[in-house]
């Protein structure tokens, strides 16, 4: 059938479905939604559940992002089903960044199998950026414990990327720590963090206010820089087969690299 439209406020309307994006996150997480919904082009609407099992006051480890990713699973997909997505999004970076690529493939693919919805992981979404803007050498800064870090590092090394350079925070944060940080520490750590021989910044965690910073240090870097919520709305939008046209995503979703 034809698709009809109507007039609205001067604005043509068309009676198409929207498309939907459905969304696994910590239920700490208060900044990977808005971050998304910022990204998304008229006509994609985000659906949420959140993921718990985990105390928020405790210094997230890689331990607890291993217990985390595998609690629940089988109830969030069924939840974003009901909710006939189009796609599924997990939105936690360090939640397979800390068990490697194969790991993160894996449960992606399980994910799909479990959903029938096509899927995507940040910490995939992440490489894929990076890909995506020809880089080769990164610096890496995050809000994560030294060996989460570290762990991080590898999986991008795994990947074929070098991080030639890693800055992490002087004091070990918990979720909600993590959760408070503001744009203008993102905007200081990729400052911080950069290097000659890095081609790209990228600044790891969902749960972290990067996006926002993300135009002023690209402009003050002139280099891309990455963060977690943006890779993964590229990765979606890509997957959906969307344009990324967005000031606030930076270099890579204006294509400008």
């Amino acid at each position: 059938m034809r698709a009809q439209s109507f007039e609205l406020a001067g604005q043509s309307i068309i009676n198409a479905r929207r498309l939907r994006i459905g969304m696994i996150v910590p239920s700490s997480n208060t900044n990977a939604e808005p971050d998304c919904q910022m990204l998304a082009p008229p006509g994609v609407t985000l659906h949420v559940t959140r993921s718990g099992g985990y105390d928020v006051n405790a210094i997230p480890d890689s331990n607890q992002m291993r217990l985390f990713v595998r609690q629940s699973l089988d109830q969030q997909l069924a939840l974003l089903v009901d909710a006939r997505v189009d796609l599924i999004a997990y939105a936690c970076t360090s939640a397979t960044l800390s068990d490697g690529p194969q790991f993160d493939a894996e449960f992606c693919q399980e994910i799909e199998d479990k959903s029938g919805c096509k899927a995507v992981t940040t910490a995939g979404a992440v490489v894929e950026a990076i890909q995506a803007l020809g880089a080769e050498r990164i610096a890496f800064t995050s809000p994560y414990v030294t060996k989460l870090a570290e762990e991080s590092v590898n999986y991008v090394n795994q990947c074929g990327i070098e991080v030639v350079n890693r800055l992490d925070f002087d004091r070990k944060l918990s979720s909600l720590e993590q959760n408070a940080l503001t744009p203008q520490d993102a905007y200081k750590m990729g400052l911080a963090v950069d290097h000659p021989n890095a081609q790209a910044v990228f600044i790891s965690c969902t749960d972290y206010r990067a996006l926002e910073a993300l135009p002023a240090l690209e402009q003050a870097l002139g280099k891309p820089v990455i963060c977690s919520n943006q890779a993964l709305m590229y990765a979606c939008l890509k997957r959906l087969s969307l344009d990324c046209d967005n000031p606030l995503g930076g270099r890579l979703f204006s294509g400008r690299f």
